[in-house]
């Protein structure tokens, strides 16, 4: 790990909504959060679905005037349940960003392998990202997160390429799903797990997001020494997300429990001692466990 860096961040406790007018604007090239999903977390109101995505409007707009005209806004949500139906939340606030002249790059679908089960619906296994940029000329580093092809040797046949690679040597395009990527031939499975009691990084936070989740946008929106903004900073994914990768960040959290932990692990980091999931690691594969076997199988033990 490289601590040698030299980026600027403030981790500030407070109200997202007046703290944010502290900044100039046009300031940040990106931001990026996950904003409550009024679903009845500690620290949460819950308020009807109307009133909590007015409450969001007013602080959306306030943080469009502190992005950068050629910045990024990626919101990062998930779907608000009441009495067994569904709302979700992205296609809401799509009109909200939309009505304040943002324009949508991609809506990113984040799947991941596990979460709560559901006997009455099937089971929430994804997320999504909006990404919305001010204007039509913004930063995109697409080498910075390009991922292995699934077949790096496959060349042209035909045609006045033929015989050269017909792929990136650096990879291919990650895509707007974000998922599982099979390796074929080395059999290795990447993805991005989302934080749940035995990952590496997981706090006392509820809803906490994974770095690399943050860090393949932060790669690719910003370039080093940009300043990035997470209005709801949590234990401070986006925080060490950009530190790690030598961006400037600004993280506002109102809960100060979340804002002490998220410091805590700052420190870490630059003492060497954070434990974090690199981006892209490989996952656990679940098929060489015992548990994988079936009853009759596992009993044969």
């Amino acid at each position: 790990m490289n601590n040698t860096r030299k980026s600027e961040y403030k981790y500030i406790h407070g109200d997202s909504l007046k703290k944010i007018k502290d900044f100039e604007d046009g300031k940040f090239k990106l931001i990026i959060t996950s904003p409550p999903y009024n679903v009845g977390k500690e620290y949460e109101v819950r308020k009807s679905i109307e009133k909590y995505l007015a409450d969001q409007n007013q602080i959306i707009k306030e943080l469009i005037k502190k992005l950068h005209p050629e910045g990024s806004l990626c919101w990062q949500v998930g779907n608000f349940i009441n009495k067994g139906e569904v709302f979700p939340l992205d296609i809401f606030y799509y009109n909200i960003f939309k009505e304040n002249g943002l324009k949508l790059r991609n809506r990113i679908i984040w799947q991941f392998g596990h979460g709560l089960h559901s006997s009455k619906r099937f089971s929430g296994r994804y997320e999504t990202i909006l990404w919305f940029t001010k204007t039509d000329k913004y930063t995109f580093n697409l080498d910075s997160v390009r991922v292995p092809s699934k077949y790096p040797g496959k060349k042209h046949f035909k045609g006045p390429k033929k015989g050269k690679y017909s792929g990136n040597p650096n990879g291919k395009n990650p895509s707007d799903i974000w998922d599982i990527i099979l390796n074929d031939w080395e059999n290795e499975i990447w993805d991005i797990p989302n934080v749940k009691a035995n990952h590496v990084e997981k706090t006392e936070h509820p809803c906490q997001y994974p770095i690399e989740l943050v860090e393949r946008c932060i790669l690719a929106l910003t370039n080093e020494n940009d300043w990035v903004l997470d209005p709801f900073a949590g234990v401070g994914s986006t925080v060490l997300a950009s530190l790690k990768n030598n961006r400037n960040v600004v993280g506002i959290e109102k809960e100060e429990k979340y804002k002490i932990i998220g410091v805590k692990r700052v420190k870490e980091f630059e003492n060497g001692t954070l434990k974090f999931r690199p981006i892209e690691k490989p996952i656990y594969d679940h098929t060489q466990s015992k548990l994988s076997l079936t009853p009759i199988e596992f009993n044969k033990i």
